[in-house]
């Protein structure tokens, strides 16, 4: 059976004309065709997170009721069961169903997949795991440029002090004695 257009989510799905294969069990009840069934279909998109494309294969399993135009509580069938078109079953709405609200709405090439990076675009699975930016906050920018112009208050001491400590040490004997 080859596939309908559109048969997907936005980031992957089934190519238009792609031969999905189909396992079917038919089984006649008392309300009509009983269909329950695996779908195997070829997928194609793209990650979520590297925009890599992806090729694979999806299962979808199904069961499905098609009735009887006459048969369901003695009398007509329902607005919503699927009926049976004279000798004929419609699979499509039912296959779109199966494959489609079970296709992840964000496929990834891999589980792990690091995705690009928001400053530059790289694909982070290439690009290894130090890259990086050092992009300042421009609402900073002009405090970096004075940190640069500072000098230390009073010469350093070797101890990471600049000197304030031993002043506050002479203030400190002048009160006790």
């Amino acid at each position: 059976m080859p596939a309908p257009e559109n048969f997907g989510v936005e980031m992957v799905g089934v190519p238009e004309g792609a031969a999905i294969e189909l396992d079917l069990r038919l089984e006649a009840v008392l309300e009509g065709v009983l269909v329950t069934g695996t779908a195997t279909v070829p997928l194609k998109g793209e990650c979520a997170r590297c925009l890599d494309p992806i090729a694979s294969t999806f299962e979808a399993d199904f069961q499905e009721l098609f009735v009887y135009d006459d048969t369901r509580s003695g009398g007509n069938a329902d607005d919503d069961e699927l009926r049976l078109e004279g000798d004929l079953i419609d699979l499509e709405p039912v296959l779109r169903d199966a494959v489609v609200l079970a296709l992840p709405l964000s496929p990834l090439c891999r589980d792990d997949c690091p995705g690009l990076c928001p400053e530059c675009g790289a694909r982070l699975a290439d690009a290894g795991p130090g890259h990086r930016h050092d992009v300042a906050d421009p609402r900073w920018a002009a405090l970096q440029d004075l940190a640069g112009d500072m000098a230390p208050a009073s010469p350093d001491r070797g101890d990471g002090s600049n000197g304030s400590r031993a002043s506050f040490d002479r203030r400190e004997r002048k009160q006790e004695g």
